[in-house]
């Protein structure tokens, strides 16, 4: 067994990934000031953007929830992967070969990464059966839904063939155990024993937004197949239905730049989407549409203002209605304004594509209603508006939709199309949705919040110190600034400027532990200085030091940025000098003139001007 990677190698492959490119792929980030990023914490729930990238210190941290780390803490976290796992899985997305202190190098052979490598190899497997003559039948599924070999390629689609283990026998030979199968899900147990879970069906490779693949949907083939119509993986270490979305992985570049995402209902959907030039579409698997992805979606879309466009695709019966209601209840946790498109005579994407060509399925979603006048539809429909009752009783059901709008300028203006639905006066309307809105904000009672231990008490926790809980004062806006520009530029200022500056101690506290845990002997030239250096600082000033790294340093370019410091830096040394002077002067009143005592402060006061203005000839 392989033992600890060497440190060298950790090192070496930290430094040649690019944290960016690792968070990006699941969090839209934007340009946030001179070196930095900024998107939605992929750690918790939040409405606008406090999670902040910074690339060139390979660092992130979360101004809300207080994360912050590595490259490798954040696969460490958001995958739930061991340390060793996260350094294997980027150093296998360079091409750099490991090594261990035994002196040997060797894959890892347990855990959540095992579990990726068996899925892995299972989409290759079903890739390859699906070029074989059994999979005829699956090859004639795709093609009379419009999908060549070509598309079937670029979706990953595969078969699986009815016999009772060929997957498994298939992948055993390739070094996986039983127990690594059944863990992943690709196998189930019965009377007979251990058996495919997958056979006679045409299988399609569910990844993360990463590419990984995390388990696999699969269609039913065979009229002798008494099982589902779609069969899933079952809720695995890494497989999450709730959590996952098929085709994200292919959709997310084009979701992060348009800020749109189409919600479609099925496998097929999205391959039929794609291939019309949606390239937004993407579905759930086996499961409804909920919370978790529309968190999912939000960090990916960059889901902080009202400028986005989430359209769900529902079929026009009773279900898709049902679907379309549920989507809109959690839909209203989206910034980005939602939407529903209902194909003609009920077709969805892929039956629409094969009966009318691609331009019908862009035109389905050019042509989307907006989903609160869906919903507002399916609350009235069930009332006679033809009776004054009914249409008082619809206005009870459609006015707390309205009331639950976010948009002040979209409330009145629904306002005015319910009225129009229902024929009554708006300001009756107006005022049933004012007071259905103050019924909702009642609501529930809310528990108080729980109230820290006492100080001094055993289960007291620290207080996490950040920049706003800092004073206002002069003195503490210098020190927070030059301790930014340190963090952030430390490797392009002077050097000699740099360590005679920040040698000197802070009058804050706060300010002080950061500046004795980061500054003597930085290593500013080393990549990943400044994140090392945020570990070494103690609880609990550790979370203001990490966001002294990704906070927007107040400078439009990287030279600006590096000039600032550089003032700082000098500020700092002015303002010690000062200080030094000014009990120097109140000294002198002390002692005789003509006293040596008195000479060598003299003296002293000279070579402090004489300091000054050197250093502000420098400057």
């Amino acid at each position: 067994m392989a033992g600890r990677i060497r440190q060298a190698d950790v090192d070496e492959v930290k430094s040649r990934t690019n944290i960016a490119d690792i968070i990006g792929e699941r969090v839209a980030l934007k340009s946030a000031g001179v070196g930095s990023l900024k998107g939605l914490c992929p750690f918790h729930d939040e409405r606008s953007p406090s999670f902040n990238v910074r690339p060139q210190a390979g660092f992130y941290h979360c101004f809300g929830c207080g994360e912050s780390g590595d490259v490798y803490s954040f696969l460490r976290n958001i995958d739930h992967l061991s340390f060793t796992e996260a350094v294997e899985r980027l150093a296998g997305r360079i091409g750099y070969t490991l090594h261990y202190e035994d002196g040997g190098a060797a894959p890892e052979t347990s855990g959540r990464a095992r579990l990726y490598a068996a899925n892995a190899a299972a989409a290759e497997f079903f890739r390859a059966q699906l070029a074989t003559p059994e999979a005829d039948i699956a090859r004639r599924f795709l093609g009379e839904r419009g999908f060549d070999a070509g598309a079937a390629a670029h979706f990953g689609v595969g078969f699986a063939p009815k016999g009772w283990s060929g997957m498994l026998d298939a992948l055993t030979g390739q070094g996986f155990s039983r127990d690594d199968l059944m863990a992943a899900g690709l196998v189930s147990q019965g009377q007979r024993g251990v058996y495919d879970r997958f056979r006679g069906r045409v299988v399609w490779p569910i990844r993360d937004v990463t590419g990984q693949v995390l388990g696999f949907g699969a269609r039913r083939l065979f009229d002798d197949d008494n099982g589902p119509k779609y069969l899933n993986t079952p809720e695995t270490t890494i497989y999450k239905k709730a959590q996952v979305l098929y085709g994200l992985d292919l959709a997310k570049r084009e979701i992060s730049r348009s800020h749109r995402v189409v919600v479609v209902e099925g496998y097929t959907d999205v391959m039929a989407c794609h291939l019309a030039g949606v390239t937004t579409a993407i579905a759930t698997c086996g499961t409804a549409f909920g919370s978790d992805h529309i968190t999912v979606l939000r960090r990916v879309m960059g889901d902080d203002s009202a400028a986005g466009e989430v359209v769900f695709t529902f079929d026009p019966d009773a279900a898709g209605q049902k679907a379309a209601l549920r989507a809109f209840a959690d839909a209203k946790r989206f910034n980005a304004q939602t939407y529903v498109a209902v194909g003609p005579e009920g077709l969805d994407p892929c039956d629409l594509r094969l009966r009318r060509g691609d331009g019908a399925v862009r035109s389905l979603v050019d042509t989307k209603s907006p989903m609160v006048e869906f919903v507002l539809d399916q609350r009235i429909s069930g009332f006679d508006l033809a009776s004054v009752e009914g249409r008082v009783g619809a206005l009870r059901a459609a006015a707390p939709v309205v009331a639950e709008l976010r948009d002040p300028l979209l409330q009145p203006e629904y306002v005015r199309v319910l009225a129009r639905r229902l024929g009554m006066d708006t300001e009756d309307v107006r005022r049933e949705v004012e007071r259905a809105g103050r019924a909702g904000e009642r609501g529930p009672a809310r528990p108080a919040p729980d109230r820290p231990p006492e100080e001094g008490t055993d289960a007291a926790p620290f207080v996490r110190v950040t920049l706003a809980s800092l004073p206002r004062t002069a003195d503490v806006a210098v020190e927070r600034d030059a301790l930014m520009g340190l963090l952030q530029f430390g490797h392009r200022l002077d050097p000699q400027l740099r360590e005679r500056a920040f040698a000197l101690p802070f009058r804050h506290p706060a300010l002080e532990a950061v500046r004795a845990s980061v500054a003597p002997d930085a290593a500013v030239d080393r990549p990943g200085w400044a994140a090392e250096a945020i570990g070494a600082v103690r609880e609990p000033f550790r979370s203001l030091a990490a966001e002294l790294l990704t906070a927007d340093f107040p400078a439009l370019t990287d030279d600006e940025a590096v000039a600032s410091a550089s003032s700082l830096c000098r500020r700092l040394i002015q303002r010690s000098l000062d200080r030094e002077k000014a009990e120097l002067l109140g000294a002198i009143q002390r002692v005789p003139a003509d006293s040596e005592e008195g000479r060598t402060i003299r003296l002293r006061l000279r070579e402090l001007d004489m300091t000054r203005q050197q250093l502000t000839a420098d400057a």
